[in-house]
């Protein structure tokens, strides 16, 4: 080695070998210009409102108590944690808190995802993968409690793999983060279930005098990882909520994170599928079987499920990277260890971060998007003093914020499939019949739904109903006796 390269060689190191800062910088700063696509989606809302709830009462629900439909019936909530931290720092920041606290869980996600990576394949391939994940997942990005725990699923299952890797048994000292996933979100079941074919796959390849031995220390740990997931307040309850999501049947393909992969248009989902496939062909990649049952089976829920093709895109380079190494080239040769200046700098892009966010937000205010909190319309209700209001889906979020009781709100598995089923086909008049009966059945005294949806347009017509309140977002019709249509043709 010259001189000249010994000089240079440090200061390549700390740029060529901070991949996973970079990455945990930019991500974090593109997330905070961006910050109000955070705040886009409405259970937002009934998400805090259910924290301050806990802290205030030192307990966690167990029965539904905010619907007026449901009131009382049994309801848990998997992601108690996650809910107590975004109230706990919306009572102190506001919603900027909420921000800052999404886009910090999002940054650390996509960071871990890159140190790992990093570690198999050149800083070129990891990043192409960081990026095609950051594309995949953007969609899902939101201030909801799956954000916080993504840095912890990519964290379990990155020390699964690296275990399986070595054709060793992960650490026990993983445990307490399963503990950790299981309260912030009722994801950690998928962490569980993802034990089983990586320990096969770790047992499959490890020498034949040791599979045995290693087979049994897999399943203490996962025996183990088990035992860990029910350390929550709700104890095995937490492990069988997941079952009230899947009994939902119809009602899923009817919420947009819940529906299957859409091929009609050309989307991100099918340009970087349809890019792995010709690069695998192209390439002639060859994987280890279980690898590949394991990525065939995150591409299933991937293309079953909208709101999976955030896990295929962060775990499938976790379970790629080790045997695409020797195909597509390796982690760069190993230069000097610089630990100390690597310090100086996390430090510093921490101080420019945070004086960077308070800049922004004192010129920027962050608020939750406009189309999902009829503000104007629900102070309007809130005159009435109304026990029973048919309300549009999105619109139960703010309801619960602004203690109104919801006919309906974001937490499907406590309504049902059929109710929901039921409301989605009366709000969008698919069952015209339908709604009619639920306005009766329900004792319904006045409706709260979106100014352009089918319903509203067609109490328009119903006498009995009076307009009360219109705006570009919400609609208020109240029942009362006597009230004639606003336009013409009448309908009874």
């Amino acid at each position: 080695m010259s001189l000249a390269t010994a000089d240079i060689a440090p200061d390549t190191k700390i740029i060529r070998g901070s991949l996973p800062l970079w990455v945990g910088v930019v991500t974090y700063a593109v997330l905070i210009i961006s910050g109000d696509r955070l705040l886009l989606d409405p259970d937002t809302q009934w998400q805090i409102t259910v924290g301050q709830w806990i802290l205030d009462h030192h307990a966690v629900p167990h029965t539904d108590i905010y619907s007026f439909t449901m009131r009382g019936a049994p309801w848990i909530s998997t992601q108690w944690l996650a809910q107590v931290l975004y109230a706990e720092v919306y009572a102190w920041f506001g919603w900027t808190g909420l921000v800052v606290l999404a886009a910090t869980a999002s940054a650390a996600t996509f960071a871990l995802l890159a140190r790992y990576l990093v570690r198999s394949l050149n800083e070129s391939a990891a990043l192409i993968f960081v990026a095609v994940a950051l594309a995949l997942t953007a969609p899902h990005l939101l201030a909801r409690p799956h954000v916080l725990a993504l840095p912890i699923m990519v964290a379990w299952i990155g020390e699964l793999i690296a275990a399986a890797d070595r054709r060793t048994a992960p650490s026990f000292g993983l445990l307490p983060l399963m503990a950790l996933w299981a309260n912030l979100h009722g994801g950690f079941v998928f962490g569980v279930m993802m034990v089983a074919p990586i320990a096969l796959d770790a047992v499959i390849n490890a020498q034949a005098g040791d599979r045995m031995k290693l087979a049994a220390r897999w399943a203490l740990f996962a025996g183990l990882a088990l035992g860990a997931g029910c350390c929550t307040p709700y104890g095995w309850e937490s492990l069988l909520a997941s079952r009230k999501i899947l009994a939902l049947g119809s009602a899923l393909p009817l919420i947009t994170e819940w529906r299957a992969a859409d091929f009609t248009t050309v989307r991100p989902f099918e340009i970087c599928l349809l890019g792995a496939i010709g690069l695998a062909l192209y390439r002639g990649i060859v994987l280890p079987p279980i690898r590949i049952v394991i990525l065939l089976g995150l591409v299933h829920m991937a293309l079953s499920q909208g709101r999976a093709a955030e896990i295929l895109a962060l775990l499938s380079p976790l379970v790629l990277a080790a045997p695409l190494a020797p195909q597509i080239g390796g982690p760069e040769t190993s230069l000097p260890s610089l630990r100390p200046v690597r310090g100086v700098i996390v430090a510093c892009f921490a101080v420019v971060l945070a004086a960077g966010t308070l800049i922004f937000a004192e010129m920027h205010r962050f608020a939750p998007n406009t189309s999902n909190s009829p503000v104007v319309a629900v102070a309007e209700l809130k005159k009435l003093n109304l026990e029973r209001v048919f309300n549009d889906y999105d619109f139960g979020g703010y309801l619960i914020a602004s203690g109104v009781a919801p006919f309906i709100d974001g937490r499907t598995e406590l309504y049902g499939e059929k109710f929901f089923v039921d409301h989605n086909n009366a709000s969008g008049l698919m069952e015209p019949e339908n709604l009619f009966r639920l306005l009766g059945e329900y004792q319904i005294q006045a409706t709260l739904m979106r100014t352009q949806s089918a319903a509203t347009k067609l109490l328009d017509h119903i006498d009995g109903w009076q307009k009360i309140y219109s705006d570009d977002v919400a609609t208020i019709h109240l029942r009362k006796a006597g009230a004639l249509h606003t336009a013409e043709p009448a309908v009874k």
